[in-house]
């Protein structure tokens, strides 16, 4: 029957449309007493357990999910990444083959055109390929047949491999060796799986066996490609279990692994490097060939360009004009025109007609620095030839990706970028900007980033309960912070000296903001005077540390917080006048007693520590103390404020601690005064005297003489106040003291 009522009750409630002023309604005039009615409200309390129990359940349920989808989501990211390198590769396939047939073309016409300098260019090219291959002689008589006999070769063996099809595409690219290798941990030598290494002539191909497939066709999974100008290789030496292998360095990756024995090992390391020093020595051939076609086509387009030049010059000239016509025409010299002037710049370079085109690849791609380059070589290429015909178009392309360029940039260094990774992160931005000629809006910049670094720091910093910890962890963060952007700044403007004033500027603001933060955590949570000294201490010696590089922000922030320091001298002067008052009214001036001797001991060791070195001779016999109650906290009270406000002290605070100190001194002089002219018992006098000479022959000395060593100048006011109401003479019998 319960279950039936709590299921009633469960519908009554998740009714589409349910009111519950209604529903409480009828439940107060259905109800019999106050018992039906908790009844009730029992039952509804635990419908709410019940709900609450399966909403965490289904909570719980859902996180798995969200869990698998996410794992789901990490695995399709992968497949997408791993689609996306292929399609990747095989538009790289694409772009090399048609890079090579254009080059082939234009190879063969430059050699038709060219004549018999780019013939000899080409020859000696072709001599220099044949010096370097006389070892292998098929190749250099049938290179065509070579080629196809190696990619046959190496076709078979990667059919074997699964995965790696796209890479039997590649023109040019064969077999140079290949071997079962055992992959294993960089820092345990643990074995992790067994590989069949693919080197090739351009690349190292890598692929994991495949458990059961001994009989199949494909034997082999891919597993990864490097280029040979993207690694390099590391003898291992052999040591324990670490025998017979070599190690393949990809930045930021390592892989180790381990050959079937020191032959083999050394047959790979022989074969990787003499296989790299081929692929390097034939790029360089192709760049020495390919440069020579470009000198000799450049040769043949300035004899052109100067036979044109010659006609219209003669041209220009009437017929019989020039008596020396014959001459300039047989002697060749004396007509002939400096080079400078006959020779412009030739803008139709390929690397100047594709320069806006690489510079909207390098800005898409945030390769700043090739873009910068680009820029620096087009404008020594362009230097002195503003005046020829093409370079104002092209300079107005240009212009017109410099900026995008800027701006892309100046979005690098916004502050509403993400603030990690320190100053250092701006560097490349900054530099890139300076090399643009554009220093004052990179300094701007970077300062405006470093200072959302800042104030983004300060505002993530959690509030401790206790106060010190927190300044320690806030002086940390903003200093240090303060301290690394000034080291980034000294290394990226190094070069501009007139953008040190705005890093002084901006760092006179962060401390301003550093200050705001401090002050509402120290003053404004009306801290005690002992946690503000030491908050204060801490924010000193972190700021000191910036003089390592030559700055000094002491001043600035002694003049921001000396508002808020003389509050809280003044505060915590109030607190102690008070406080002194009160134990004034109830003074009955007894001797103190302890009533243990660790009381005692403890006591003498604050007064020590306070610098009064002669309490025990106003100590009596067990636990007494000849002195008052109210002296002797006074005493503590104002040691303790001393000690304080020189922690705080600098010298605009000379005079507020001096006064401070000045009127809590003259409330206890006014109250042994007033004690003294109304005290009618004998020996209460005498007792009031001790506590008198206690308080000027030891107390005030000791004041005066730490206050001069931790200021540095000595306490005339206070000697004064001393010497001025000394009592000189007190008469037992008479109730006048003499001041």
């Amino acid at each position: 029957m319960a279950v039936d009522g709590g299921s009633r009750l469960r519908r009554q409630l998740e009714a589409v449309r349910f009111e519950p002023a209604l529903y409480v309604k009828q439940l107060s005039q259905q109800s019999d007493g106050d018992r039906d009615l908790q009844e009730h409200r029992h039952k509804i309390q635990s419908l709410a357990d019940e709900t609450a129990q399966n909403l965490k359940k289904n909570v719980y349920k859902n996180y798995r999910q969200f869990i698998e989808t996410a794992r789901e989501i990490s695995y399709l990211e992968s497949e997408m990444y791993q689609l996306s390198h292929i399609l990747t590769e095989q538009k790289g396939i694409m772009d090399g083959l048609t890079q090579m047939l254009l080059a082939a073309d234009r190879e063969q016409q430059l050699l038709l055109q060219a004549g018999p300098a780019a013939a000899a260019a080409s020859s000696s090219a072709s001599a220099a390929d044949g010096a370097s291959a006389k070892s292998q002689s098929e190749a250099f008589l049938l290179p065509r047949e070579a080629e196809e006999h190696k990619q046959r070769t190496l076709t078979p063996l990667l059919e074997k491999v699964e995965g790696c099809q796209e890479l039997l595409q590649a023109p040019g690219r064969y077999l140079v060796y290949n071997g079962d290798l055992l992959e294993c941990d960089p820092e345990s030598a643990a074995q992790l799986q067994r590989v069949h290494a693919f080197l090739m002539n351009d690349c190292l191909l890598v692929a994991a066996w495949l458990p059961g497939r001994r009989g199949a066709a494909l034997r082999y999974r891919f597993d990864a490609v490097y280029q040979l100008d993207s690694f390099a290789v590391v003898n291992v030496k052999d040591t324990g279990p670490m025998r017979d292998m070599f190690k393949v360095l990809m930045f930021p990756d390592t892989r180790v692994f381990q050959a079937e024995n020191a032959k083999v090992k050394k047959e790979w390391l022989e074969i990787l490097e003499q296989t790299k020093k081929n692929k390097a020595l034939g790029e360089r051939r192709e760049l020495e060939k390919a440069e020579a076609l470009r000198l000799a086509a450049a040769e043949q387009e300035q004899q052109r360009l100067q036979q044109e030049e010659e006609q219209r010059r003669r041209r220009a000239l009437p017929s019989g004009t020039n008596p020396f016509e014959e001459e300039q025409e047989g002697g060749g010299e004396a007509g002939e025109v400096p080079r400078a002037d006959l020779q412009p710049l030739d803008l139709g370079l390929d690397w100047i007609q594709e320069l806006p085109e690489d510079l909207d690849v390098c800005i898409a791609q945030r390769d700043f620095e090739g873009a910068v380059d680009l820029l620096d070589k087009l404008s020594a290429y362009l230097s002195g030839a503003d005046g020829q015909p093409g370079v104002r178009q092209l300079r107005s392309r240009v212009e017109q990706r410099i900026r995008r360029l800027t701006d892309v940039l100046v979005y690098e260094l916004s502050p509403g970028r993400s603030l990690r990774g320190g100053p250092r992160a701006t560097r490349r931005a900054v530099s890139q900007l300076i090399r643009l000629g554009q220093s004052t809006k990179a300094c701007e910049l970077f300062l405006k980033n470093r200072a959302a670094a800042v104030h983004t720091a300060i505002r993530q910093l959690r509030i401790e309960g206790a106060t010190l910890l927190y300044i320690h962890k806030l002086c940390n963060i903003f200093f240090t912070g303060l301290l690394d952007t000034a080291r980034e700044f000294e290394m990226d403007f190094a070069g501009d000296s007139g953008c040190y004033s705005a890093f002084v500027v901006w760092s006179r603001s962060s401390t301003r903001l550093f200050v705001d933060a401090f002050s509402k955590q120290v003053f404004d949570s009306k801290e005690s005077l002992s946690t503000t000294a030491e908050c204060v201490e801490v924010a000193k010696e972190h700021c000191s540390k910036l003089s390592e590089i030559g700055l000094d922000l002491t001043f600035t922030l002694q003049a921001l917080l000396v508002k808020d320091i003389k509050a809280a001298l003044h505060c915590y002067k109030g607190i102690i006048m008070e406080a002194t008052k009160h134990r004034n009214s109830e003074e009955m001036w007894r001797k103190m007693n302890l009533m243990t001797p660790e009381a005692l001991t403890k006591l003498k060791d604050e007064m020590k520590n306070s610098g009064i070195t002669n309490f025990d001779q106003y100590t009596g016999d067990d636990c007494w103390v000849n002195l008052s109650y109210t002296i002797v906290a006074f005493t503590k009270q104002l040691m303790a404020f001393l000690e304080e406000g020189l922690k705080l002290y600098f010298p605009e605070l000379h005079m507020v601690l001096l006064e401070s100190l000045q009127e809590i001194i003259l409330v206890t002089m006014q109250h042994v005064d007033y004690s003294l002219r109304c005290e009618q018992d004998p020996e209460k006098k005498v007792f009031i005297r001790d506590n008198v000479s206690f308080l000027y022959e030891t107390v005030l000395p000791v004041v005066e003489r730490r206050f001069e060593e931790g200021v540095g100048t000595p306490a005339k006011q206070l000697q004064d106040l001393r010497n001025g109401s000394r009592i000189i003479r007190v008469n037992p019998e008479s109730t006048n003291s003499f001041v």
